[in-house]
């Protein structure tokens, strides 16, 4: 009885560990719809909103994620790239916003189906934004320090022949930032401006080993 307790034991573990000892590497390109929320999407109707980062709107932008998992458990570095129309007084007809940065952060997957594994994640950001606005005779720029954030996502990978995984996520993306306009050498007087927006992501990955 006991020699046959020890085998069953000696099962279980080995099936525990197996899943566990399971290595994948991925990397994939992804294009990213954006939603501006907050400070960031006022459209400074107020006359009491002083902040220079404002009136942003749904834009369109492209990233990569690279990520390495065992088991369930996981860690990744994305790069983003996403420009926001922008729809104030200041901005006139053609103001866009250029946000780009990387990421670094944990994911958790759980295999729910042969071919479907659906995910959450979070991470820290190392963003920065760009502003340009204006007429076409008269062009303006604003620019901010590269500073940290998060961003929160959730999504799934459904696999495709062993090593392909189309890839929908929604994620949601914060940071500060103070915007420097030109010929201002100080931005201590300068408010802080929430830029905080969500994204829906559809991307396209390559998994190795064969498996999600």
């Amino acid at each position: 009885m006991t020699a046959t307790l020890r085998i069953a034991l000696a099962l279980s573990l080995a099936s525990l560990a197996a899943p566990l000892s399971a290595q994948s590497i991925s990397f994939g390109l992804r294009g990213t719809g954006s939603f501006p929320t907050g400070d960031f999407a006022d459209t400074q109707t107020s006359s009491g909103n002083s902040a220079v980062i404002a009136g942003a709107k749904s834009g369109f932008g492209y990233g990569a994620e690279v990520g390495v998992s065992i088991g369930f458990i996981g860690a990744y570095a994305s790069f983003d790239h996403i420009k926001f129309d922008c729809e104030t007084t200041t901005c006139s007809t053609d103001g866009k916003y250029t946000l780009q940065g990387v990421t670094a952060g944990l994911k958790l997957g759980l295999p729910l189906a042969s071919r479907l594994r659906p995910f959450i994640k979070g991470g820290v950001t190392y963003n920065d934004l760009e502003g340009s606005y204006g007429s076409s005779s008269t062009s303006n720029g604003l620019t901010t320090e590269k500073a940290p954030g998060y961003e929160l996502g959730l999504g799934a990978d459904y696999g495709l022949l062993g090593i392909v995984s189309i890839t929908p996520q929604l994620r949601y993306v914060g940071q500060n930032f103070k915007g420097k306009l030109p010929g201002i050498t100080s931005t201590a007087t300068t408010p802080s401006t929430g830029v905080n927006y969500f994204t829906f992501d559809l991307g396209l990955s390559l998994h190795t080993p064969f498996g999600m």
